[in-house]
């Protein structure tokens, strides 16, 4: 059998080397961005024979007809059920032209509004948020969404497992989104229909099958909890122990999330329901899930809040725009906290540019990793970062989960999207853009607080560093945009 294998070898090579050559021409060709090729490109010359066919598999981003016929269908729907306000936009723009522009963006190329006078309250630990969680799920009357990327059992979400099913039992309609790769070493086989059988409706996304598929690549990384279509929970927390600290997987997690309650949770409701749609095939009565009654707030909450989702298949990176609009506006400060730091070349230059020009940028990183070579790749971007006089830190207590940008004491963004290749590009996400909120400065005391458990990445703390460790986060670097 060797033998005859041998015999057709060299027409094999000759194919695959001709699928190698073609791809990397379509590659250097395309409008992916100029990192991703070179990570790319390299893999294929160094190995011609399978790195073609495995881009071909992995790397392209092409949806078929099919599926961009029923994302229009999706995106069509998301504009009908909500109410586009250009008059609030009017009103931001006569206090700041800047942010009118970030939510004129938002509204007109993620297709969500913005609101007013809505209520958000930050939390700074998934302690914190899990509480406020569990004591809204049990307000709830007529619906309970939640869409997540981990849940693993234990304490968290057999708690919450518990309330979900007391609610079905009420006669509230429980619906559950999970992804089936983020779930599939933490849930048993086949989950959803164990959850069925309780009476939570579940969709798992993108299911893990023995098929080759570019769009496995694409996972739903959003977190999304909507109570009644006016109560709706976001950030990057997990239903997962460690998300609150009941089991030290990397040392204390630190992670964030926010809670929205008003007209704005009803942006959140439908991002979940279109979710719905595009994996079940059905066609949802969105007008039914609006809420039947109004909230009434002791006292009115200042500012404008705009939750947003992305997609990776519709060729406009959303959660990138809405981070580099940030940083290039800022003015007097800007602080980050993010858990990788995989930054593509427009991102790199905007954070070094707005600290060369006197904005106080910092960043806080993980000093515990969660993924070895991850974390080596987000330290290749120290030297450069820290040149430009951008403040770098790490979080010494365990793993820094959360995902914040917080300027200028007016403006932030809470939410799922990580300064990686894999959120920006090929992951479902969301987050939730704030304005001159209450939560605003919550987000920035909660950035100041953490500082005070880590540990400053200076240039002399970076020269003091094993030239072979800084030459490896360097060729690791190279491959950035395939992790």
């Amino acid at each position: 059998m060797i033998g005859r294998f041998g015999s057709y070898f060299p027409k094999f090579y000759a194919a695959t080397t001709l699928i190698s050559a073609v791809a990397v021409l379509a590659i250097a060709s395309g409008t992916s961005k100029s990192a991703y090729k070179i990570a790319w490109i390299i893999p294929i010359i160094l190995f011609p024979i399978f790195g073609g066919l495995f881009y071909l598999l992995f790397g392209t981003h092409r949806s078929s007809r099919r599926l961009r016929k029923k994302l229009d269908s999706v995106q069509k729907h998301t504009q009908e059920a909500l109410n586009f306000g250009e008059a609030i936009i009017k009103e931001v723009a006569a206090v700041d032209e800047h942010a009118a522009n970030q939510a004129r963006y938002i509204q007109n190329h993620a297709f969500y509004p913005v609101y007013r006078h809505d209520f958000s309250e930050f939390y700074p630990l998934g302690e914190l948020k899990f509480e406020r969680m569990k004591e809204e799920l049990r307000k709830a009357k007529h619906y309970i969404f939640m869409e997540y990327f981990i849940i693993t059992e234990g304490v968290m979400w057999d708690s919450i497992l518990d309330i979900l099913v007391e609610k079905v039992a009420e006669g509230v309609d429980v619906r559950l989104i999970y992804d089936d790769a983020g779930c599939i070493f933490t849930l048993p086989y086949r989950y959803d229909r164990k959850l069925e059988a309780m009476g939570i409706k579940t969709c798992r996304f993108h299911p893990i099958v023995p098929i080759i598929s570019a769009h496995l690549n694409n996972r739903d990384h959003r977190k999304i909890t909507v109570i009644d279509g006016h109560t709706a929970f976001t950030g990057g927390i997990n239903l997962a122990d460690e998300y609150i600290n009941a089991f030290a997987k990397h040392g204390h997690w630190k992670d964030s999330g926010i809670l929205i309650k008003g007209e704005a949770a009803w942006s959140f409701t439908v991002m979940f329901l279109t979710m719905w749609e595009y994996l079940r095939g059905t066609t949802e009565d969105f007008a039914s899930f609006l809420p039947k009654e109004a909230l009434e707030f002791s006292e009115e909450p200042e500012g404008y809040i705009q939750p947003f989702s992305d997609s990776p298949l519709d060729d406009e990176a959303v959660g990138e725009t809405v981070y580099l609009n940030l940083i290039a506006r800022a003015k007097r400060y800007l602080y980050i906290n993010t858990p990788y730091l995989i930054l593509d070349s427009e991102i790199l230059t905007a954070l070094c540019s707005a600290a060369k020009s006197g904005v106080d940028v910092r960043i806080v990183t993980p000093h515990i990793a969660d993924k070895a070579i991850v974390h080596s790749v987000t330290r290749s971007y120290y030297r450069v970062l820290l040149k430009s006089g951008v403040r770098i830190y790490e979080y010494t207590p365990g793993f820094m989960h959360s995902k914040t940008f917080v300027a200028d004491d007016e403006v932030a963004v809470v939410g799922t999207i990580n300064l990686d290749y894999r959120s920006l590009y090929l992951h479902f996400e969301n987050g939730v853009w704030l304005y001159k909120t209450a939560s605003v400065l919550e987000i920035k005391e909660d950035f100041l607080q953490t500082l005070e458990f880590c540990v400053e990445m200076t240039l002399d703390v970076y020269g003091r560093l094993p030239a072979y460790r800084r030459l490896k986060w360097s060729i690791l670097r190279l491959f950035a945009p395939l992790l």
